[in-house]
């Protein structure tokens, strides 16, 4: 077993598309991990989704040798919405490679993933890439990661990870530059669970840190925090392909199973130990808050018991979501979901439906209300069917964001009208270089929920990039609006919005519900209410049977005799009539905001 001295464990960091995977690829290469013949691009992105969209979800370890040096390196998702998954992943390295893109300089994300490697301690060794393409400024991109970064520009890596040109440059800087772990191969055991996922034949396969001690296969283990014993069935290394080992001593990346069934037992941020000799538990993660709220349900009633069997499998995955069984008039039995954005709503929809088999209706997503009511009590509420009649409540505070934006200056203009329509604050504005700015503003999460990312990549040309945090709670004027069809409420459709986009919103919705509604036997009105007040209305006529058929000229008042007597059928008809909502109209209807 090598000695820590020649231990280096790193994670690689960056804005999205800016070669991660890419890089992850080049050094599997270089580092003979990868036969020739099995090389493939996007070699540790294991899911199909990750290959198709061509984004890193869920991060990936691996061990590589060079100058008999043992490099364990992490590969780590960029966007937004799996900071979480870069948070863990940066608990368990000693440096990290930042990478920004030689033809588009310092993103959004790039600034907020080097914040947190900086936070955790870690050395930074920064590198150019892209530096083969012919719009490439790695000079002037060097000269701007100095001035907002503050790492010198001399020490900068101008490297290519598609074509391989300077990354054993960069390899040798990971050994020369960040430090070996520390840690005592003789103290009691602790290991950090960065990862797991769940194996239908072997159970949790856990990704494992050691920080202190030595993890041996056989050993009695000890969960701190779920407070469950296992035996170690196998402990080993991934080269990328999983080698069972002997032990793993401090200081080392590998991976752990154990046997563990319930998913709930080896989640992200557990700490390992063993029975003989336990150790305190490790400083865990903050558990992630989730930010988007909505329901899912299935499109076939009896696929319930199937939905909640994968949303649990689905959890040990990806601890970062949460649900909860939750019922609708209209859709049935579901459950409502909480995530930490957009896309990662998108992705757990896609993974449940591919991975599962499984046909799913999404409501529109919404984000955590706190009301305070006019007894004083306050309550928390994810779905709009849970406000309080309005009469009750005293005021509603919603939750708000700090958002970054870094933008070519030609843009500014569009970008601060499209953060002003909703409903934005700017909290300053700083420019990083004569062509480049950074826009910060404090918007309400619900207007960022919808469709803002679109609205500004498609305003920008693609060249602006976006990065948030929470901002607390605001008290805000907001109303629920809730859609009637034949005067009964769809919860499905409810939304709760700001009362100068109450009318707008009703507006559009009844307009996009007339279309989608097949016609009944009977005229369906079909409104939009504040409380008990009709803010729109659109009317789906009803079919008609020509009843005159049979009268050829004639007296007009047999004619007429039997238009009443159809009119009387029709008005029993709406007093007793369900409007039936096709499955393929809730889909449409609640995608209004594409």
């Amino acid at each position: 077993m090598p000695t820590l001295e020649r231990f280096r464990n790193l994670c690689i960091i960056a804005h999205i598309d800016h070669g991660k995977s890419t890089l992850a690829d080049r050094l599997l290469e270089l580092c003979g991990a990868v036969d020739p013949r099995d090389m493939r691009a996007q070699y540790l992105d294991s899911m199909d989704i990750e290959r198709e969209r061509g984004i890193t979800i869920k991060l990936q370890s691996v061990r590589l040798e060079h100058r008999d040096h043992t490099i364990h390196l992490i590969d780590t998702p960029g966007h937004v919405d799996f900071g979480y998954e870069v948070s863990r992943s940066l608990a368990a390295c000693e440096g990290a490679i930042l990478i920004v893109d030689a033809a588009q300089g310092i993103e959004a994300q790039t600034l907020a993933n080097c914040y947190l490697a900086i936070e955790h301690d870690l050395e930074i060794v920064a590198c150019l890439n892209k530096i083969d393409l012919p719009a490439a400024e790695p000079d002037r991109y060097a000269a701007e990661i100095e001035k907002v970064l503050g790492i010198p520009a001399d020490e900068i890596l101008r490297i290519s990870a598609k074509t391989g040109e300077g990354v054993e440059d960069l390899l040798d800087a990971v050994v020369d530059r960040i430090p070996p772990p520390e840690g005592d191969p003789e103290a009691p055991l602790q290991g950090l669970i960065f990862d797991s996922h769940f194996d239908q034949y072997r159970g949790v396969v856990s990704s494992v840190r050691v920080m202190q001690g030595t993890l041996d296969t056989g050993a009695k283990l000890r969960f701190v925090q779920a407070g469950a014993t296992y035996e170690a069935d196998e402990v080993g290394v991934r080269t990328p392909n999983p080698t069972p080992v002997k032990a793993l001593g401090a200081g080392e990346v590998g991976y752990l199973i154990a046997g563990i069934k319930d998913v709930g037992e080896a989640r992200s941020g557990e700490t390992v130990t063993t029975v003989a000799r336990p150790a305190p538990a490790l400083e865990g993660y903050l558990e992630p808050k989730p930010m988007v709220f909505c329901g899912l349900y299935p499109i076939d009633g009896d696929e319930f018991t199937s939905l909640r069997e994968a949303l649990e499998k689905l959890r040990l995955n990806d601890s970062s979501y949460t649900y909860q069984p939750e019922s609708s008039g209209a859709l049935g039995f579901g459950f409502r979901c909480g995530f930490l954005g957009l896309l990662h709503m998108e992705i757990i929809r896609e993974r449940l439906e591919r991975e599962f088999n499984l046909s799913l209706i999404a409501t529109a997503p919404s984000v955590q209300y706190i009301v305070h009511k006019d007894t004083g009590d306050t309550i928390t509420i994810d779905n709009p069917s849970e406000l309080p009649p309005a009469g009750e409540v005293d005021h509603i505070e919603e939750p708000f964001l700090t958002v970054t934006i870094l933008t070519p200056t030609t843009y500014t203009g569009a970008l601060m009208e499209l953060c002003q329509n909703r409903r934005g604050e700017l909290d300053k504005i700083e420019y990083l270089s004569p062509e480049r700015m950074e826009l910060v503003y404090r918007l309400p999460l619900a207007e960022v929920v919808t469709d803002f990312f679109d609205q500004m990549k498609s305003r920008t040309q693609g060249y602006a990039s976006l990065d948030y945090e929470p901002a607390g709670y605001r008290s805000s004027n907001l109303v629920k609006v809730d859609i009637l069809l034949n005067a009964v409420p769809v919860d499905a459709f409810s939304m709760i919005v700001h009362k100068d986009k109450a009318y707008a919103y009703g507006l559009r919705m009844t307009e996009k519900l007339k279309e989608l509604i097949p016609r009944q036997l009977f005229d369906v009105p079909i409104q939009a209410a504040i409380g008990g007040r009709i803010i729109a209305r659109e009317t789906v006529k009803a079919k008609r049977k020509d009843v005159l058929a049979k009268c050829y000229g004639g007296d007009i008042s047999r004619k007429r005799k039997l238009l009443e007597k159809q009119k009387e059928g029709k008005k029993k008809m709406k007093n007793i009539g369900r409007v039936e909502v096709p499955q393929e109209a809730f889909v449409s209807a609640l995608r209004l905001e594409d």
